[in-house]
């Protein structure tokens, strides 16, 4: 889906200053989304392109977003790393 958006241009120029204005529209999108719960991390990676789930969480903390991690997640991780002998 393409979607257009009207910016003035003054304010466009100086927001392309800091980057690619499609991208960061992209982005600003994506995040609010997944802060309000509307995308899952999976679904966010896809969104944005990105081929690692590191390649995710390094972009995610450089915008101050931290997925929670839960003592079930630990759990979890300390059940697979088991299973495959560690």
């Amino acid at each position: 889906m393409h979607v257009t958006i009207d910016i003035p241009d003054d304010l466009a120029r100086r927001i392309s200053e800091v980057g690619e204005l499609p991208r960061l529209a992209l982005e600003a999108l994506a995040m609010e989304e997944f802060r309000l719960g509307h995308l899952t991390l999976a679904e966010l990676r896809r969104l944005l392109g990105f081929g690692t789930r590191d390649a995710l969480d390094g972009f995610l903390k450089a915008h101050g977003i931290y997925v929670p991690y839960t003592l079930e997640d630990f759990n979890q991780e300390q059940r697979d790393l088991e299973r495959i002998g560690f």
